[in-house]
């Protein structure tokens, strides 16, 4: 089975990087599965060889260490993603490469030339830390300060949900500069992993995606050179924002090619099991319950083509139709993945389906990036 893409969407350039993307998850991430989602922990060898297989920092050109590939490769990243088992119990490791664009975009030429290299090649991995015990969706009430000193900034506070906690080397860290100045006063701050007074907390248990690492990060007075700063001083909601955005177009995308996987495992499976006498599939009820899900997986492909042939066009993301993918994407998303767990019957409750899996990584999607509420309140705004 594959992720049915629209005609013409992507070039052969990016179809070509499709293939190369599902075989490396097939060969390389698979099987490692159930071993990684047992140590909440994936080998720095699988990143190494995402690296030669030119996968990591995708969008990054060629003269900072990237492939030289664009955003449209990081979509495609996400439809496999989103198919595949693997991204089920590991894509939001995968998707914190994003840190990399992030990086890319606001950083300063000495940070490209330093850090880009090593995470192209897998040798450094990073991490996005803005959410906070008290502050998730949003992003003005965090509390992480950076007050200026000399030629440093002390940093102290903590974060937590942070992809990557444990295994990023570098982290994009959201702190308020001017505690005073609310939005206005949040800067990107770059900080390496072994810094003094910076350490990772637990690694947290979740309900899915247990194959890569989550967790809390706190600063005790963290000292770092100011030339960590990224952009302009109190400038950093774009910043980091930017970075959300892109995770709000990455996810709809995800959760439609999650939903679309689950459905043709359950039409798989309908067709194969028996009950009362016929197959499954031969009831009137699955019939229907399919065809709602296969016309709902058609309307939602239509709304994310046309928000992506947008992009094309304009060469940057509608926030408002990002926000409207993300919010009907999720929650159609979750949806669907629950009438195909019913329709498996007791084997949806075993892990040993691909469809349990998909359920469990479902739910966490009507939260991350921006949760379905604040996509609502997004919309709300433009009416």
């Amino acid at each position: 089975m594959t992720y049915p893409v629209t005609e013409g969407l992507y070039s052969p350039e990016h179809e070509i990087f499709r293939a190369s993307f599902r075989r490396f998850l097939r060969e390389e991430a698979e099987p490692n599965l159930d071993r990684w989602t047992e140590t909440h922990t994936i080998e720095p060898e699988f990143w190494l060889k995402a690296g030669a297989a030119g996968i990591l920092a995708v969008d990054v050109p060629e003269e900072y260490g990237g492939p030289g590939g664009d955003f449209l490769h990081r979509l495609v990243i996400a439809e496999e993603l989103g198919y595949s088992i693997a991204g089920a119990t590991m894509g939001t490791s995968i998707i914190g490469d994003g840190t990399s664009e992030i990086l890319f975009r606001g950083g300063s030429e000495e940070h490209r030339r330093k850090y880009l290299p090593k995470m192209a090649k897998g040798e450094l991995r990073g991490g996005l830390a803005i959410t906070e015990p008290d502050s998730g969706s949003d992003v003005s009430a965090l509390r992480t300060t950076a007050i200026r000193d000399g030629d440093h900034f002390v940093i102290n506070g903590s974060k937590t949900y942070i992809s990557n906690a444990a295994s990023a080397g570098l982290f994009i860290v959201a702190c308020k500069t001017d505690p005073a100045a609310g939005s206005q006063g949040i800067s990107a701050i770059l900080v390496e992993s072994g810094t003094p007074g910076f350490k990772a907390g637990r690694t947290l248990k979740k309900m899915g995606q247990n194959a890569g690492d989550t967790g809390e990060l706190f600063f005790d007075n963290v000292r770092v050179p100011v030339t960590n700063l990224m952009g302009t001083e109190g400038k950093g909601m774009r910043i980091v924002l930017g970075g959300v955005n892109m995770d709000r177009i990455t996810w709809p995308l995800i959760g439609h090619a999650a939903a679309t996987r689950a459905y043709d495992e359950t039409v798989t499976f309908t067709k194969n099991r028996k009950a009362f006498g016929q197959r499954i599939f031969d009831f009137q009820n699955t019939q229907f319950k399919l065809a709602d899900i296969k016309a709902e997986l058609t309307v939602g492909r239509a709304f994310l083509d046309d928000l992506i042939r947008g992009y094309q066009k304009a060469g940057e993301l509608d926030t408002l139709k990002v926000a409207i993918a993300k919010l009907w994407c999720a929650e159609m998303e979750g949806r669907i993945i629950d009438q195909c767990v019913q329709l498996h019957g007791g084997a949806g409750y075993m892990d040993e389906y691909p469809v349990s899996r998909l359920y469990t990584a479902a739910r966490l999607h009507r939260i991350f990036a921006g949760t379905s509420e604040i996509m609502r309140v997004i919309i709300a705004r433009s009416i």
